[in-house]
């Protein structure tokens, strides 16, 4: 039996419905659930949610897979209060004990007190921004990847809680050049070919 938490950080702000990455949970969910042996938890950024029953749920997957647009190069704001909220609950509570450090030698060790061992996780991004402002010379990302660049914090925070990455799979050029269709197609087949 896996047991898989599904997060939409999405949620409806200015002129950001939301409506393609509910779409994602939506897939994500259904794919997983009609698969046998697998157990399948949501949250939905945006609703009421009690952080220690996020704890529980982070402690309970085997696998998180996240769905975040990007909001001018960052996670959404709702997203990023629920990390903190739910993050802080976890304290020395089934998401991380400390730093990793001891007062001994405070210089090494940083990052290795998570309690989320064995736990991986999966990020999809979603982006205005064109594939190509990531990988040609002069264009606005420095041929930086998503995961290398404005991602790199986020994986990092993942690793604290002792967490490892699976996979990642990015949407390009969402909000004026979106083709859903074939965009899921690509999506269904990078899920097809994810294992854990």
């Amino acid at each position: 039996m896996k047991n898989i938490f599904i997060i939409n950080a999405a949620h409806p702000f200015a002129h950001s419905g939301g409506r393609f990455n509910k779409t994602l949970l939506e897939f994500t969910s259904n794919y997983y659930s009609s698969k046998e042996d697998i157990e399948v938890r949501t949250t939905q950024i945006g609703d009421e949610y009690d952080p220690m029953k996020e704890v529980e749920n982070f402690k309970w997957a085997d696998v998180v897979i996240y769905h975040v647009p990007i909001w001018w190069f960052q996670v959404p704001n709702g997203f990023k209060e629920y990390i903190d909220q739910v993050f802080t609950a976890g304290h020395q509570n089934g998401i991380y004990k400390h730093d990793g450090r001891s007062r001994k030698n405070p210089d090494i060790n940083y990052g290795t007190g998570g309690m989320l061992q064995g736990t991986k996780y999966v990020l999809t991004t979603s982006w205005n921004a064109p594939h190509t402002a990531f990988t040609m010379e002069n264009e606005f990302f420095q041929q930086k990847s998503v995961d290398e660049g404005v991602m790199f914090g986020f994986h990092r925070m993942n690793a604290f809680t002792g967490m490892e990455l699976v996979d990642t799979h990015h949407f390009y050029d969402m909000e004026k050049n979106a083709d859903v269709p074939k965009e899921l197609e690509k999506y269904n087949q990078f899920l097809e070919e994810l294992s854990f």
